[in-house]
């Protein structure tokens, strides 16, 4: 009997990134591998899109290094840059190449020559703000940053550029067009290739893939919205998580479940307790009657979430059995599919989150 397992498609990853090829068919693919591969395993991801990623995108220099450590010669980018001058020698000997997106961060590759830090050029993509206002250079400031990191001894003489859409998905909000015009026109004049498109810009600002695409969730075949199904988009779901029931109890009307007497039964039903909970990064706070498939069957969550064990109302006719698989997201073995956009609706967060804040004993499985 299985506790909580993930179980991820390595042919789904490889499918979604030919997808995004066909997408954005003039563009290079940058893979974003953060946060161990938006939770399905950041090392098994990285080596299973190896034939269709020209390059990998990570938040931290950790993340790199590991992917380096796991024979992936490919270009790796900190979309964040480096957080320490102490950083710049790994970037030398590992071939990191880093976003520039602050003074702090500039002065470092300056001042690097004095202390005799760097005996090659690192590879720089200066980060512009183009309206998400998160990090970046200002638009006032890219010709400043750009002319300083071109006389820098320390970067190579080609500066690339990135920047981030905001609000991508709203598609008649007209923010998007103004983002797109503002980074055309900061980098127009100059030299280095170019990259705005992430999931989003990916799927609906065709005028936005330039030389470098970025897929984060849709590599994992995961829609961006929870308002449409990844499969609309031709995609398809990598992960299936799941577990089983370790329990079947007849509960009598009126009484309740778990901490906190949150939810009362309305009617003689039975229970069934399944072996995952928040200790295995499924959120506590969901609402009752948010779904899990069990035997081709949709059947509500009830009572509080707990750190080993959820418990759901399977109808006073359930057949259901102990060691039948409880799907929380994905299909079962009889292709019967709950979406992650659904479940995420039903909680009130974005599918980023579930899959991202599984917890190591979560068992990994991948076919």
């Amino acid at each position: 009997m299985k506790t909580a397992t993930a179980t991820v498609s390595l042919s789904a990853l490889q499918y979604n990134l030919q997808q995004v090829k066909r997408l954005a068919p003039h563009s290079r693919i940058l893979a974003i591998v953060k946060a161990n591969g938006y939770g399905h395993g950041m090392l098994q991801v990285a080596e299973a899109v190896q034939p269709y990623a020209d390059g990998y995108g990570v938040a931290r220099l950790a993340e790199a290094l590991a992917l380096r450590e796991q024979g992936i010669e490919k270009p790796i980018l900190l979309l964040e840059g480096f957080f320490s001058a102490d950083d710049l020698p790994h970037l030398i000997t590992h071939n990191i190449e880093t976003v520039v997106h602050s003074e702090y961060q500039l002065q470092a590759l300056e001042q690097a020559l004095k202390s005799a830090l760097l005996d090659r050029k690192i590879k720089v993509w200066l980060k512009i703000d183009s309206g998400m206002h998160r990090l970046g250079v200002s638009l006032a400031e890219v010709d400043a940053f750009y002319q300083r990191l071109q006389c820098c001894p320390n970067v190579q003489p080609q500066i690339n550029f990135v920047s981030h859409f905001s609000r991508a998905e709203e598609l008649q909000c007209g923010y998007s067009e103004i983002q797109l015009q503002r980074f055309q026109q900061a980098c127009s004049d100059k030299d280095g290739e170019r990259s705005l498109a992430a999931s989003n810009g990916i799927l609906y600002w065709q005028a936005s893939h330039f030389d470098w695409v970025r897929p984060g969730i849709i590599l994992y075949g995961i829609s961006p919205t929870n308002d449409q199904l990844a499969t609309e988009y031709g995609l398809q779901p990598a992960m299936t998580f799941s577990s089983s029931l370790i329990a079947v109890r007849e509960h009598p009307a009126g009484e309740p479940i778990g901490y906190g007497g949150a939810w009362l039964s309305p009617k003689d039903t039975k229970i069934g307790v399944v072996a995952l909970g928040y200790g295995d990064g499924y959120p506590r706070d969901v609402p009752a009657g948010t779904p899990v498939l069990i035997n081709g069957k949709r059947v509500p969550i009830v009572g509080k979430v707990s750190m080993d064990m959820i418990t759901v109302d399977l109808g006073a006719d359930s057949r259901a059995q102990v060691g039948d698989e409880v799907i929380f997201w994905g299909k079962d073995s009889q292709h019967n599919v709950l979406p992650i956009e659904e479940v995420a609706r039903h909680i009130g967060v974005i599918s980023y989150e579930l899959v991202t804040k599984l917890t190591p004993r979560v068992i990994m499985e991948y076919r």
